[in-house]
C-alpha cells in the first residue's frame, strides 16, 4: 500500500485511515520497530487489561485469600532497613 508524506506542523508523517486504525487495533500510541530498512508499527498491547474486573469478581467469590503468610514468623524484618 503506498502512502504519502504530509507536513505536520515542522515534522512530517502519514495518515493511517479509520479501517486500518480499527483493524489493527491502533489506539493513541504505537510501537515503533526500525528493524533491516523497515518501519514496524505495533499496537501497544495492555497486559493487564481487564483485571480490574477480574479482581472485583475474585473478591465477590472469597478467591482472594491468602494460600499463606506474607511475613513469615521467623522472619527478620530489621535487616531490610
Amino acid at each position: 500500500m503506498e502512502v504519502s508524506i504530509v507536513q505536520i506542523g515542522n515534522s512530517k508523517g502519514i495518515r493511517l485511515s479509520k479501517t486500518i486504525l480499527e483493524k489493527y487495533n491502533l489506539k493513541d500510541r504505537v510501537e515503533m520497530i526500525l528493524d533491516k530498512g523497515q518501519i514496524i508499527l505495533k499496537p501497544i498491547s495492555k497486559p493487564r487489561k481487564g483485571w480490574e474486573k477480574a479482581f472485583k469478581k475474585m473478591a465477590e467469590n472469597g478467591d482472594d485469600k491468602l494460600y499463606f503468610n506474607d511475613v513469615f514468623e521467623d522472619e527478620n524484618l530489621e535487616e531490610w532497613k
